[in-house]
């Protein structure tokens, strides 16, 4: 009785602390399905940080160089070597099925030509052109999802109270006439992006600046839903969006929303940094994607094109190793659900949406024999894919009077069978995967 109260009370408090955290998620859960299924995206982080290789936006905010030379950058942005279909056929072929650019950064340079101010490569710079427009235009030519990164903090924008990190231009209590003008204008800036552009995506950054009553928060939101009800929101609008989006770091518990994304840089930079060559690995970038996907996650992979719109050389053999591996994989990796809890494998690891069919992910040098714990149901086959080879098991430390399983061992992998990077087998299994929670002993729990 006692412990039936405080589970209720638990979830209570859960409940409570999920809704004040997350306001709005549960308007149409029908719309998250595809992203759910998409498990990859790219992430595009392009502007005119990419002239010079610096920080964007925040290398002027952070005092690494003065705010007059961040902005002389737009004379150097041409984007003479943009090929937005090149790019979208790059994107297609990781196994990607959204990409997500950044239409408007911290810095307030749009890339599209908003009609809210100047400031955007279409009028400021060599380029002389919207670059949204055709680069959504490709994507959707290619199938691909397409989403928009905005900012809603603007450091240029001359309403806005924050500057640099040490000075601002007021406080919105002292002023709420021209916090209200800057409102009028981040909120036009994104009406014209979901009148323009339709994104399936929006991608928000920025919100930690004022509270969600000071960004209108639950408006902007009702205004994006207005135009299309399936938009999908990030969970940076100040508590009113549909995911969580842990960024760089891994999470070692899985986030309480469901479903969530991971934001990761290909080296140590969002943007083009000529100067960072700390890019990470094919086995790195797979090996944290299979660890992502496992516990019922997306992957947003991001890369720092050129001023020019070329894109780095370590940045595309990157992205084209993992379309090698997501094709030869995508029966494990796309239209799953999270893998079995810790403790049942060591490793990463994917369910079939009937729960019939576990996908175990095996690091390339790892060919000893593989265990799966709590394991009720009986397998029916086990197969690498990619190489249709067969593999054998038995059952250790199973009691016939005893409901509690036994251990499964896998025979271990052939070297012939092993993929370069993560080999993935497959378990086809009598029915849904049932688990065992027990303790050990005498009884099932």
């Amino acid at each position: 009785m006692i412990r039936s109260i405080f589970s209720a009370l638990l979830l209570i408090l859960l409940t409570g602390f999920y809704a004040q955290g997350q306001s709005g998620v549960n308007d149409n859960p029908a719309k998250m399905q595809w992203f759910k299924d998409a498990k990859l995206g790219i992430f595009i982080h392009w502007g005119i940080y990419s002239v010079n290789g610096v920080d964007e936006s925040w290398s002027f905010h952070n005092k690494k160089i003065s705010y007059a030379d961040y902005m002389k950058q737009l004379n150097g942005f041409t984007a003479k070597n943009y090929n937005p279909d090149a790019w979208a056929q790059l994107i297609k072929e990781t196994g990607a099925r959204y990409a997500v650019i950044t239409t408007k950064h911290h810095d307030g340079i749009a890339l599209w030509d908003t009609k809210a101010n100047n400031m955007s490569t279409a009028k400021l710079t060599p380029a002389r052109k919207d670059v949204i427009t055709p680069f959504f235009a490709a994507l959707r030519n290619a199938g691909l999802k397409a989403g928009a990164y905005f900012s809603i903090l603007d450091w240029s924008h001359q309403d806005y109270p924050g500057f640099l990190k040490d000075s601002s231009r007021y406080q919105v209590k002292d002023d709420p006439a021209r916090w209200n003008r800057y409102l009028a204008f981040y909120q036009a800036q994104i009406k014209e992006l979901s009148t323009q552009f339709n994104p399936d995506l929006f991608w928000f950054d920025g919100d930690w600046e004022h509270s969600a009553a000071e960004w209108q928060a639950k408006k902007v939101r009702e205004m994006i839903l207005a135009h299309n009800p399936e938009a999908i929101i990030n969970g940076r609008l100040a508590g009113y969006g549909d995911y969580e989006t842990p960024e760089q770091n891994f999470p070692i518990t899985r986030p309480s929303l469901n479903p969530w994304e991971l934001c990761m840089t290909s080296n140590n930079n969002w943007g083009y940094h000529p100067d960072d060559s700390a890019y990470k690995t094919p086995y790195e970038l797979i090996t944290i994607f299979a660890d992502v996907i496992s516990n019922g996650g997306n992957l947003l992979f991001d890369i720092g094109p050129r001023e020019d719109g070329w894109i780095p050389t370590e940045q595309v053999h990157l992205l084209k190793e993992l379309g090698k591996w997501t094709h030869k994989h995508e029966e494990a990796i796309f239209n799953t659900e999270a893998g079995m809890p810790p403790g049942h494998f060591y490793g990463p690891s994917t369910i079939s949406k009937d729960s019939s069919t576990l996908y175990l992910f095996v690091p390339a040098l790892n060919r000893s024999k593989l265990v799966i714990k709590g394991l009720y149901n009986t397998i029916q086959s086990i197969k690498v894919i990619g190489a249709d080879q067969p593999l054998h098991h038995k059952i250790v430390g199973k009691i016939s009077w005893s409901p509690v399983p036994g251990l499964v061992y896998i025979d271990e992998i052939p070297e012939t069978a092993t993929d370069g990077y993560m080999t993935v087998l497959e378990v086809k299994l009598d029915g849904p995967i049932k688990l065992y929670k027990g303790k050990g002993g005498l009884g099932a729990e």
